[in-house]
């Protein structure tokens, strides 16, 4: 429930709230999994969030592989 209220309250993603509680990607994951038996409007919200961070995930790679590039450009002129 902790980390479910961390990625609401953050609007993180999976990996960033995995780093912040030094787990696993796929603990996040399973901990997801078992929330809605737990409590199922906290597991709804969280589920939301990772959705919608997981269907913005390509432009978030894409952004991240122009500016990696933007920089190697940079250096060498």
């Amino acid at each position: 429930m902790e980390i479910a209220s961390y990625i609401i309250e953050n609007n993180c993603t999976v990996r960033q709230a995995a780093k912040h509680y030094g787990i696993s990607k796929s603990t996040v994951h399973k901990d997801a999994e078992r929330l809605p038996a737990i409590n199922s409007e906290l597991a709804r919200q969280a589920r939301e969030i990772l959705e919608l961070n997981k269907s913005e995930r390509h432009i978030r790679g894409g952004l991240a592989t122009r500016e990696k590039y933007l920089h190697l450009h940079n250096a060498h002129t």
